[in-house]
């Protein structure tokens, strides 16, 4: 097979626009139960409501307790309150968090598997997942691209790991985008989903995976990222720059439902379990060493360029002393060996030896 052989799918139905959360009634069938999935807080802002009476009340049950990163037993809790709804429909209306419960849900409930998470991932159980419920999915930050990956993190405390549910049935089945859903966001919550999109878009370009689809979804989005976020984060009200960070992040979502991520979010996972990092945060601190260490294998052009802006970017944010907030660069080098999960530093597309990444974090925690 040539190097240059490459293959692109998904399946995922995508909408966006102002006011498009109206739309909803059309993406999800009239007939069936619905599991409308959302967190406190858009209920506590009468969101969750809003979205909810879009559809018919009679056959909508509305949970609303998903907090972020949802730990592995609450999950498979969930799927055994879940399951007596006899649901036939998954809307999603949240986070990163949001979205990826109701895309596990999707998977675990139609697998009649009684605590799917803990059997396949804490007893190692063979598992394929096989078949799924529709999911709709609604962002409402600019950042994870949950809702056209074939992926959903789940977070186990206990054991101190974070899993992937993955396959092709855990594509959800459509994207809203509606950038009006994400004008509440506030500053930091905007900043760090920001980075986790500029993250990926960054994981899948320095990615051995990348294909000629992937490496433009990317590009793409960091060009509107490099504009879109200083912006948003001056002008918070502007619904022009929430759409084009909207569109950053589905763009760098479906780079990564490619190609996967990288380094940055292997060195990520134990940060976020140990020290609270939130996500974007974790994966974001690093971002500019590891520019730096990627900028010299390209050719003057278009990437170098885009690479450089972004750094630029990343560098004015000041995210190191960000990262010091939560931990000391002891801490982190002691936290080395956990930082190099195959699944994902494998798909890096330069050689990384264990000095390497020692650098990459002294580097990274430098005030």
């Amino acid at each position: 097979m040539s190097e240059n052989s490459w293959s692109h799918h998904n399946p995922v139905k995508i909408i966006a626009g102002a006011g498009y959360l109206n739309k909803l009634p059309d993406l999800v069938p009239q007939a069936g139960s619905v599991l409308f999935l959302s967190s406190p807080g858009f209920t506590r802002r009468g969101v969750t409501k809003k979205a909810a009476a879009l559809l018919d009340p009679d056959r909508v049950h509305v949970y609303d307790q998903l907090r972020p990163n949802p730990e592995l037993e609450d999950l498979d809790r969930l799927v055994v309150f879940c399951r007596d709804l006899d649901v036939s429909h998954i809307v999603a209306l949240g986070g990163g968090s949001v979205l990826d419960a109701a895309k596990v849900l999707g998977v675990a409930l139609p697998s009649g598997m009684h605590n799917p998470l803990d059997l396949i991932f804490r007893q190692k159980q063979a598992q394929a997942w096989n078949s799924r419920l529709p999911v709709t999915a609604i962002p409402t930050t600019a950042g994870t691209g949950a809702e056209v990956t074939p992926f959903a993190t789940v977070w186990d405390r206990v054991s101190q790991k974070k899993y992937s549910v993955s396959g092709g049935y855990v594509y959800p089945a459509c994207a809203l985008l509606d950038p009006e859903l994400t004008l509440d966001l506030p500053f930091t919550e905007t900043l760090y989903t920001g980075l986790d999109a500029i993250s990926h878009a960054l994981e899948s370009l320095w990615n051995k995976n990348r294909t000629e689809v992937s490496a433009a979804c990317a590009l793409h989005s960091l060009d509107l990222a490099v504009r879109a976020l200083p912006a948003v984060l001056e002008h918070p009200e502007s619904l022009d720059c929430r759409s084009r960070m909207q569109t950053a992040a589905l763009l760098a979502g479906l780079a990564i439902s490619q190609t996967r991520t990288a380094i940055a979010h292997s060195i990520s996972y134990p940060l976020s379990i140990r020290f609270g990092l939130p996500h974007g945060l974790a994966c974001g601190f690093t971002l500019p060493a590891l520019i730096r260490r990627y900028l010299p294998s390209l050719e003057q052009g278009r990437e170098k360029i885009t690479l450089k802006s972004v750094l630029d970017i990343l560098d004015a944010l000041q995210l190191q002393s960000e990262a010091a907030g939560y931990m000391s660069q002891k801490d982190l080098l002691l936290l080395l060996a956990d930082m190099y999960d195959p699944d994902r530093a494998d798909n890096y597309r330069m050689d990384l030896g264990r000095d390497d990444l020692r650098e990459i974090l002294q580097a990274s925690l430098t005030r």
